[in-house]
């Protein structure tokens, strides 16, 4: 069963048949979450007016029941709320995570890391996954440095386009993706279970600016959640080119001439407040699920 992580309203529920590995969706806004942090417009009014429930931060989780493991991708400020749906309707074996796989040092994507720490759980030795520059950004910065010296977390150094095995034949291979590396690296994740397998880039620059087709990446997969952090150019009252992303507009016209089965692997997530997909419903969004994509919810489970 799909159940809404938020602590707003629930979203439809839908019946799903779960494997022993898969997928789901813990968050799918951008890192400042939804509702945005001093917004008074009507994207986040509606919130406000009881008309849209709440959205955490993107996240996925990964759990093998075949292995008694759960993981999850990315440690988001919503982290509480994540790591306890996980054991509430996933998997309850005694850990509160058996693993985290950080994609870079933006605040959406590890700040969650500090809830493992001395003034919260005091967690011993979680392993996170992450690459050489985000290992040297926690070592050698405080407070992150704090969770390696109390032992909150044990860090395994990922490599590029390298597979790590997990228990049960799960596989997670990192691939770096252009994006605004002021601390980190940049990964996505192509992650290969039993039966099926999953791509998740939640931010990337622009996918022309990356070394690999992104078209060719999501035909290899079955399902590609995929960075919608923007739905077109002149969203913000913000020079945009700052902050590049593709468009949710750039991302279907890429795709348009490939076949329905290809546009149904395409799973947008990492929307911004601003973006009118990220809302239960919007003709926009109507517009681009017309046209065979989709969109992440909140409870989503996809078996692997």
């Amino acid at each position: 069963m799909s159940k809404d992580i938020s602590t707003a309203s629930d979203q439809e529920s839908v019946e799903l048949d779960k494997s022993k590995q898969y997928l789901t969706v813990l968050g799918i806004a951008q890192d400042a979450g939804y509702p945005h942090i001093d917004c008074f417009k009507d994207c986040c009014q509606v919130f406000y007016d009881g008309n849209e429930s709440k959205k955490l931060v993107s996240c996925l989780g990964l759990v093998d029941l075949k292995g008694n493991k759960k993981y999850m991708f990315d440690a988001t400020p919503n982290f509480t709320e994540q790591s306890r749906y996980l054991t509430e309707y996933h998997l309850d074996n005694g850990h509160i995570i058996d693993g985290i796989f950080l994609t870079h040092a933006h605040i959406g994507h590890y700040t969650g890391l500090m809830y493992l720490g001395f003034e919260a759980l005091g967690a011993e030795k979680v392993p996170v996954y992450m690459m050489p520059r985000m290992r040297q950004y926690i070592e050698n910065n405080g407070p992150w440095s704090q969770l390696v010296s109390y032992n909150n977390i044990d860090i395994h150094k990922m490599k590029n386009d390298s597979v790590m095995s997990l228990d049960s034949g799960i596989q997670i291979t990192p691939l770096v993706v252009p994006h605004r590396d002021e601390f980190s690296e940049t990964v996505g994740f192509r992650i290969q279970g039993s039966k099926k397998a999953a791509l998740f880039i939640p931010d990337i620059d622009k996918w022309e600016r990356w070394q690999l087709d992104i078209v060719e990446e999501v035909k290899k997969v079955d399902y590609a959640f995929l960075d919608a952090s923007f739905f077109k150019d002149g969203e913000l009252d913000r020079d945009m080119s700052r902050i590049p992303h593709p468009f949710t507009t750039e991302t279907t016209t890429l795709f348009e001439n490939e076949t329905i089965e290809t546009k149904n692997k395409v799973i947008f997530i990492h929307f911004n407040h601003s973006n009118p997909t990220i809302r239960k419903s919007h003709h926009l969004k109507d517009s681009i699920l017309n046209l065979g994509f989709k969109f992440a919810k909140q409870g989503d489970v996809f078996n692997l």
